[in-house]
């Protein structure tokens, strides 16, 4: 019997003053984003030896901006709106001198504007971001209202503008994704324990609300996947046929797509899932939304670059490794730094690391661990139930053993990709930055297994445990996300890492 009763009012009491508390804490953090420069990640200048980026000499400029990543987006956003175009950099050989030999100029060679992540086009020696351009594209839309309507230019006001943006693209949406996946535990789950444990993992235990502070394609793809989810387990355990439903599921699955590349696997089994379960409307209305974000992701890359496909896809070549690239000079004498990793260490190290190491998916923030046990008892009972086997004793999967399986299905397969296909572990970041998309997924693959602990002393003693570790881990970093965990920091210090 639940401690509540028959509590449902109850029980979202606590789940609004979740939601209050958190939404409080990343109000207080966006309205002080802020560049902080830390003396430890500094060179020491009395060690020659020392590989690190030296400290300022001069006061830096002020920015609401963290790095690389996120500088690169509000360079294109900037220069959409300013400037009306996609260029965020020149480069003129016949201007080079002494301070600047190589002729650079434009946004990203601005004092607070310097990013790594950004592409020269071989032939027009024009600089653009290398991230892909749909997501600053719909951002630009917000900023151009707030330079027309309240006179605010991103190189006047940079703190006004990109804290309001960060509040409308991080903080409204992860509101909405809390609520929406507390009416999903509501509905899914069956014991009070194990509906507010998955409620304040998702809460304090994930890294959406640490990267909440900095533009980022991941918390966007992660509330979009949570959006889609909600609509299509609508259709699916429920039934319902509502065109609306249809749109705003094919909308929502595609647009995780368009702004997290990875997704494809999901929006492929999604689109194939409801096929099979309602086929005309899915091919009436799901597929029709589906292709307006996909559309828009191929004609924001041929508007910025000339080209249908993103600038990803010329890594390693002359797009990148162009004289006084931060790719190419990593190429004379030994590099440094995480980007180099693969270098450093073999790719059994690197899968180690990736898994359960000093950015691991299952060791910083544990609760995953929960979640993988969710959906491979889940994937086991849809197996038995295929062979018509009884099923064993072990936690009520019910109408989320569907889920399971899927979610089995993408992380093994958006996992096993980044372990075959990189080697940096997603740059200074402090965690497993790629696969943050997936994180509604685990959170509702957990609720089976919270309810299964739930009735086990020992089961919510661990659960505890995990929870604690997850938090800190997501704690950590509080004054910049992109930087290193706490593992990697830990593990540098006995010296067992050293990049």
């Amino acid at each position: 019997m639940s401690e509540f009763g028959d509590g449902a009012p109850q029980r979202w009491r606590v789940y609004t003053l979740l939601i209050v508390v958190v939404a409080g804490m990343v109000t207080g953090r966006i309205f002080n984003t802020q560049r902080v420069y830390e003396p430890e990640l500094a060179r020491d200048p009395n060690d020659p030896a020392d590989w690190r980026s030296a400290w300022p000499s001069t006061r830096p400029t002020p920015m609401p901006t963290f790095g690389s990543n996120d500088r690169s987006r509000w360079a294109t956003i900037r220069a959409l709106v300013d400037h009306g175009t996609y260029v965020i950099g020149r480069r003129d050989p016949a201007a080079a001198n002494a301070q600047n030999p190589y002729g650079d100029s434009g946004i990203v060679f601005e004092s607070g504007w310097e990013t790594v992540d950004k592409v020269l086009h071989p032939e027009r020696q024009e600089f653009y971001s290398s991230k892909p351009p749909l997501l600053p594209t719909l951002v630009a839309g917000e900023y151009a209202l707030l330079k027309h309507l309240c006179g605010w230019s991103i190189t006047e006001y940079p703190q006004r503008v990109v804290r309001v943006i960060l509040l409308t693209v991080n903080l409204i949406p992860f509101v909405l994704y809390l609520v929406l996946l507390a009416r999903l535990v509501e509905r899914y789950s069956v014991t009070d324990w194990g509906r507010l444990y998955v409620m304040g993992v998702a809460c304090f235990g994930t890294f959406l609300t640490t990267f909440a502070v900095t533009l980022n394609n991941h918390t966007v793809a992660a509330h979009c996947a949570l959006f889609a989810l909600y609509l299509a387990l609508r259709i699916w355990n429920d039934g319902e046929r509502s065109p609306a439903l249809f749109l705003g599921a094919g909308f929502l699955t595609a647009l995780t797509a368009a702004v997290e590349l990875p997704a494809l696997a999901f929006a492929a089994a999604l689109t194939a899932a409801l096929l099979w379960r309602s086929p005309r409307p899915t091919l009436c209305y799901f597929l029709p939304a589906a292709l307006v974000p996909a559309a828009a992701f191929f004609l924001t890359n041929y508007l910025a670059l000339g080209r249908w496909t993103p600038a990803y896809g010329e890594f390693g070549g002359p797009w990148y490794e162009y004289p006084g690239s931060h790719w190419l000079k990593a190429r004379d004498g030994t590099p440094h730094g995480i980007d180099w990793a693969g270098e450093r260490e073999s790719r059994a190290a690197y899968v180690l690391h990736f898994l359960v190491g000093h950015h691991g998916l299952l060791s910083l923030t544990p609760v995953n661990v929960l979640a993988l046990v969710g959906m491979v008892w889940a994937s086991h009972r849809a197996l038995r139930q295929w062979l018509r086997v009884r099923s064993a004793n072990g936690p009520a999967i019910g109408p989320l053993a569907p889920l399971g399986v899927l979610t089995l299905v993408l992380t093994v397969v958006v996992t096993g990709f980044y372990l075959v296909r990189t080697s940096n572990y997603g740059g200074n970041t402090s965690g497993p930055r790629w696969l943050f998309w997936l994180t509604p997924f685990w959170l509702l693959t957990l609720l089976p297994v919270a309810d299964w602990l739930a009735t086990r002393r020992w089961g919510r003693g661990l659960g505890h445990a995990l929870l604690l570790i997850s938090v800190v881990s997501v704690s950590y970093p509080a004054w910049n996300p992109w930087r290193q965990p706490w593992l990697y920091q830990w593990m540098e210090i006995i010296g067992w890492i050293q990049y």
